[in-house]
């Protein structure tokens, strides 16, 4: 086939993403440096094979000049209780696109990665409404640093010599053909600050204060405090107000129900 011919099925058929023939086996494809295929689960995912220490976070911040910052919308914010720590490539999608096949330790490591972690608002990371779950960049893009987010997700997607299915290549490749840069833009800082976390809060003098019975039944851990964990232990999640250990429990969102 001579070039004219090649090019013209890249326009018809592969989007001119540069998809090319590969090293990966007879007829493969590339993008990039990367294997062009399909995700395929070769074994059963499970988070508890992709560990990573909630300790994490503060290297994040680090990297990222002291700043609480997620790069996915531009936001600060003011306590690292208000952020999740997310996987720019989510670890079931690397699982799906060649990790299946890895050692513990290569699973281990890609969880707790620099290059593939930052910080996002529960809203933002998790399932849900304009959340971005476990979808991969045709799924989910951000409204902002598209070019960083694209950028890392090569990166990621290299280091580890995972695949990239055509609709992501295309994505990406939409992306990246308008980037002058893939570094991490920092947005202005916003005149006020972020408010503090929304908690739950003892009543008032005028009422009737909470009781310590609470703590002595579901405060495992005697820190005066009681987490998701210790009621769902005991058998009393989701805890809503009005029950006896909702005082003494955190309600981020503060609509009166603890551990939903």
């Amino acid at each position: 086939m001579n070039r004219s011919r090649f090019v013209l099925r890249c326009v018809l058929f592969a989007g001119c993403l540069g998809l090319g023939v590969a090293a990966h086996g007879p007829g493969a494809e590339e993008w990039r440096g990367l294997a062009v295929a399909p995700e395929h689960r070769c074994a059963p995912y499970r988070s508890k094979d992709y560990p990573y220490p909630q300790a994490v976070e503060l290297r994040i911040i680090t990297q990222m000049g002291g700043r609480i910052y997620g790069p996915y919308t531009g936001r600060y914010f003011s306590s690292r209780r208000m952020t999740d720590i997310e996987h720019v490539v989510a670890r079931s999608e690397a699982h799906d696109s060649g990790l299946c096949r890895a050692d513990s330790a290569t699973k281990r490591d890609f969880a707790r990665d620099l290059l593939n972690l930052t910080l996002a608002a529960p809203a933002v990371n998790r399932c849900g409404r304009n959340g971005k779950c476990a979808h991969d960049a045709a799924g989910w893009l951000p409204p902002m640093n598209q070019c960083w987010f694209a950028g890392r997700v090569l990166e990621v997607r290299r280091k580890y010599r995972l695949t990239v299915d055509r609709r992501e290549a295309a994505a990406l490749d939409r992306v990246l053909s308008g980037c002058n840069s893939t570094e991490m833009v920092f947005m202005s800082r916003p005149s006020a600050p972020d408010p503090p976390p929304r908690v739950s809060r003892p009543p008032s003098r005028t009422s009737r204060p909470p009781s310590r019975e609470a703590l002595r039944r579901w405060d495992d851990n005697g820190n005066g405090r009681i987490t998701c964990k210790e009621a769902r232990r005991h058998g009393i999640a989701p805890v809503r107000r009005g029950h006896p250990a909702y005082p003494f429990m955190w309600d981020r969102d503060g609509d009166g129900i603890v551990c939903e």
